[in-house]
């Protein structure tokens, strides 16, 4: 699995989100919505997700083992800081 394309949009706001990414896999498969979050422990990314009717987020997609994760949330995360230092 390569990642063959990602596009971030920062988020304007003064919430912990600071953008939203979508990649494409393969040049085949698209995932939109994945947010890029800022904690105390640093910057990660929450996969798109949806609210229950008993107030839970489920993920809508998400890798199935940490190896997976680890990639895409790299890859993400270098393209959003590459994108924020375009701007400074």
């Amino acid at each position: 699995m390569t990642i063959t394309d990602i596009r971030v949009r920062k988020v304007d706001n003064q919430s912990r989100m600071k953008g939203i990414a979508s990649i494409t896999i393969d040049d085949v498969f698209v995932i939109h919505d994945i947010k890029i979050i800022e904690s105390d422990r640093g910057v990660f990314i929450a996969m798109p997700s949806k609210k229950t009717p008993n107030g839970e987020f489920k993920d809508i997609a998400h890798p199935i083992n940490t190896e997976t994760r680890e990639m895409i949330q790299s890859q993400v995360i270098a393209k959003y800081n590459e994108t924020t230092s375009e701007e400074a």
